[in-house]
């Protein structure tokens, strides 16, 4: 038999990051794991360069980025009819089979007050103990294609295998936070996660926000999630710039993987997930 290897991080070749070019949007460099990411929203012009209201372009904009998610889900559509996410021209890999190497602990998930989609206060703790938790950091008014819309995407995918899987139903849990407070009310988060979230059944998926900056950035702080404002509010992507980070958190609350849009490949997610419950099964067996 094959002896268990550590894998530190995550496993993919390579990490890509996406950087502003002048002749595209965006455009790929090898880089850091974390990648710099940036998006925006307001009032512009039309094609014959008539100013358009702010309401009309709230309403475009938001149009826009569903139909992104949209586009982005139908694309999805085969891979998701398969038990798992098949091997693409983006991860063209084979991941790791579950319970064939080691996630080692980075650090216990820090703690933060939150408030749901229900607009009810909870505390972080309270969702990344008790299941294997795929924590992901985002902001609902960014349309940057390899940033909060790929996360999300990722995320109903593996929400999407676990309707089928028992197993990752009931000892599993996504979390999506905004740190986009001032526009990210739990009435709009509510809104949001039901025009992501294709499936009623499966693991559990939970939204939420901060009251406040205040209260937000100490918990950005602590899991070195970058976020700053764009000098150009008025950005296509969005009005935040940030990199984007995913975290896997064991039931005691420990960070045991973190992905950037470069490794975030559902694949290896769920062996990530699968390989924590082997762990879970072999430990309580000694």
């Amino acid at each position: 038999m094959r002896a268990a290897q550590t894998i530190r991080g995550a496993h993919a070749p390579r990490v890509l990051a996406m950087t502003p070019s002048s002749s595209r949007t965006s455009c790929f460099v090898d880089q850091q794991p974390d990648d710099e990411i940036s998006s925006g929203e307001g009032a512009g012009t039309d094609t014959r360069g008539r100013v358009c209201s702010p309401t009309l372009m709230h309403f475009v904009h938001t149009r826009v980025l569903y139909t992104l998610f949209a586009l982005y889900l139908a694309g999805s559509a085969m891979t998701l009819l398969a038990a798992e996410p098949s091997r693409d021209s983006d991860y063209d890999y084979d991941p790791p089979a579950p319970g064939s190497y080691s996630l080692p602990v980075v650090k216990v998930a820090p703690d933060g007050a939150l408030l749901d989609s229900n607009n009810k206060a909870i505390n972080l703790h309270d969702l990344t103990h008790g299941r294997v938790t795929v924590l992901s950091f985002i902001y609902t008014r960014c349309a940057a294609p390899k940033g909060c819309p790929y996360a999300t995407g990722v995320l109903n995918q593996i929400h999407d295998l676990s309707v089928d899987d028992k197993t990752l139903a009931k000892s599993m849990r996504l979390v999506s936070i905004s740190f986009d407070p001032e526009y990210d009310t739990p009435q709009r988060l509510a809104a949001y996660s039901e025009n992501v979230r294709e499936q009623g059944s499966g693991c559990e998926w939970r939204f939420v926000t901060s009251k406040s900056r205040a209260e937000l950035e100490p918990i950005l702080a602590a899991y070195d999630q970058a976020v700053d404002k764009r000098q150009n509010p008025a950005d296509p992507q969005g009005p935040l710039y940030h990199t984007l980070r995913v975290f896997l958190i064991d039931r005691e609350g420990r960070i045991r993987n973190i992905y950037s849009s470069g490794t975030l490949d559902p694949r290896l997610v769920v062996a990530d997930v699968k390989t924590l419950l082997l762990e879970e099964s072999r430990v309580s067996k000694q």
